[in-house]
């Protein structure tokens, strides 16, 4: 790391610190993009109250900071918030509650919060989840189809990171199969998915299977669960990290 970076990420730790102690936390909030929805996590409420942090994804910017906003003042005024329980307060007319964000999901949404523990991914992390306008939360019966995706579930299915159904079809070639690495990957604009193990398969080759068989054969395609609509990843070989562009393939 050069003089710059470092100077660049001093900079940004004292001001993350000046955050914790002026607010009771920082903000760190993430962008939707045109697969993935937005989500909003705390950084400090574990150092300065040793309490877990707390990510929420799926609604306005505004609103998910405001909630994560008004969990600190609870905190701080000594509340301890905690799974299996229904709060009231946080969404007006909608009680919420909280699961516990397995670390397996750390580096793939807290990232910035690893870097300000000094990559010590040891903290305790709550996802606040809101329910349909039938008060139905994520995993209960009739929730609504339609809002499914917009927040994860963090705490289950750890094996398989993708936001689709498990059963959805994907395309990939009868040589993932017979051994060879899948190497590259696209994520059609209309949302298909294809997996290949090399750059120019033969279409006779072709095969329609479900993700979740792919992700049994090799669970590293979970890395790229991110995959925005438009994009290619690729990776040189099957130990080989992730490279992904937009409309782009490594040739």
């Amino acid at each position: 790391m050069d003089d710059q970076h470092k100077h660049h990420d001093i900079e940004a730790k004292q001001a993350i610190l000046a955050n914790i102690e002026d607010f009771g936390c920082h903000l760190s909030l993430i962008e939707a993009d045109n697969y993935l929805p937005g989500f909003v996590y705390s950084i400090g409420l574990y150092k300065k109250y040793a309490h877990p942090e707390i990510i929420c994804f799926g609604l306005h910017n505004d609103v998910m900071s405001a909630i994560i906003n008004h969990a600190c003042d609870l905190i701080k005024d000594g509340a301890v918030l905690t799974t299996g329980k229904l709060y009231s307060g946080f969404l007006e007319g909608f009680q919420v509650q909280f699961v516990e964000v397995n670390k397996a999901f750390y580096p793939g949404y807290l990232g910035y919060a690893g870097w300000f523990y000094d990559m010590n991914f040891d903290f305790p992390v709550l996802q606040l989840i809101w329910p349909d306008k039938q008060q139905k939360f994520p995993w209960e019966e009739n929730f609504n189809a339609d809002w499914k995706f917009k927040q994860p579930l963090l705490d289950r299915n750890i094996d398989f990171k993708f936001y689709e159904e498990k059963n959805l079809g994907v395309y990939t070639t009868k040589q993932a199969f017979e051994g060879d690495p899948i190497l590259y990957v696209y994520h059609n604009d209309d949302g298909d998915w294809q997996f290949h193990t090399s750059i120019e398969p033969n279409l006779d080759d072709a095969r329609l299977v479900c993700l979740e068989e792919l992700t049994r054969l090799d669970p590293s395609l979970n890395e790229i669960y991110h995959l925005q609509y438009g994009w290619s990843a690729w990776r040189n070989d099957i130990t080989a990290e992730w490279e992904y562009a937009a409309d782009e393939i490594a040739e």
